[in-house]
């Protein structure tokens, strides 16, 4: 605790962990936190503020099993489970994301929101790495406050109001494919349940409000397909334009993963880009998704 009391020093808005920056738009490591040993309330409140601070925040170190990870997933909320992945059979919280070394494609790898194309989208996502190439498969995170900041006021008030359908099997896809056609054409291999009868097509406003810190955003990903009430056609050159202004470089970090860490972000207002440089190489993570709110 000696260490955690000096880092302490330099911000004395946190008195319990140490809260260290990774980049100037989000992200932070957090130190002075056991998962595995149990989190007191007043450290779990130190916690939950840094991430709503700082968008996402990461923990290293963290030897933890599934159940400890489950129960510290459930202190943010209620477990949102994946409409498409399937989960874990011996802990159907969890999906586990593995890219063998014969894989070539990789889970998450284009920028996105969790789970935005349900009608109540994950409010968090929680990763934990198992296994890591060393030196490879980083993650990128991307600030939507700073996105719907730096836009021009003509901008801003030209997306008041206006709302964006996302979909979560669309052929907008970089592949150009659904999620069977990639199945069989083996570039998915996780795999893919049934949705069934749940929403899997939403609209939500594309500048949302964050409801906890009340700040305006831009809420936008890769399963974002057109505008409501707009053809595709119509909607592609704004759509393009802003989601390449939403992950310009200063508004990104980048995790550098290494075994036993853990990742927690905020879907409501940051996008994730999953970066498949690993090939030949075999990396596996466990996720959880907390359930969030309806966009407003």
């Amino acid at each position: 605790m000696a260490d955690i009391a000096a880092a302490s020093s330099q911000d004395q808005t946190y008195k319990r962990i140490a809260v260290k920056p990774i980049a100037g738009a989000l992200g932070a490591e957090i130190e002075g936190v056991d998962i595995a040993g149990g989190v007191d309330p007043e450290v779990f409140d130190e916690i939950y503020r840094a991430w709503l601070e700082n968008n996402v925040i990461f923990f290293r170190g963290q030897s933890i099993s599934p159940a400890q990870q489950i129960e510290f997933a459930k202190r943010f909320g209620d477990i949102h489970v994946h409409l498409f992945n399937k989960a874990m059979d011996d802990h159907p919280e969890i999906t586990e994301i593995l890219k063998t070394p014969e894989m070539k494609s990789n889970a998450g790898g284009r920028w996105h929101s969790d789970q935005m194309y349900t009608p109540v989208p994950a409010k968090a996502t929680m990763l934990y790495s198992r296994e890591i190439p060393e030196g490879r498969g980083d993650t990128m995170f991307s600030n939507m406050y700073l996105a719907y900041e730096t836009l021009s006021e003509g901008m801003k008030a030209s997306l008041q109001g206006l709302k964006a359908i996302h979909n979560g099997d669309s052929r907008n896809h970089p592949s150009g494919m659904t999620r069977m056609e990639r199945v069989k054409a083996g570039s998915i291999h996780m795999p893919q349940i049934d949705p069934g009868k749940a929403q899997t097509i939403s609209s939500h406003p594309v500048v949302r409000t964050h409801p906890e810190t009340g700040r305006k955003l831009l809420y936008i990903g890769g399963h974002t397909e057109r505008f409501e009430g707009w053809a595709e056609e119509e909607s592609k050159p704004l759509l393009d334009y802003l989601k390449t202004h939403a992950t310009r470089p200063e508004f990104v970090c980048r995790f550098h993963w290494t075994e036993n860490a853990m990742a927690m972000w905020d879907n409501r207002c940051c996008q994730h880009f999953a970066i498949n440089d690993y090939d030949g190489y075999q990396r596996r993570m466990h996720k959880i998704m907390v359930k969030g709110d309806a966009p407003f």
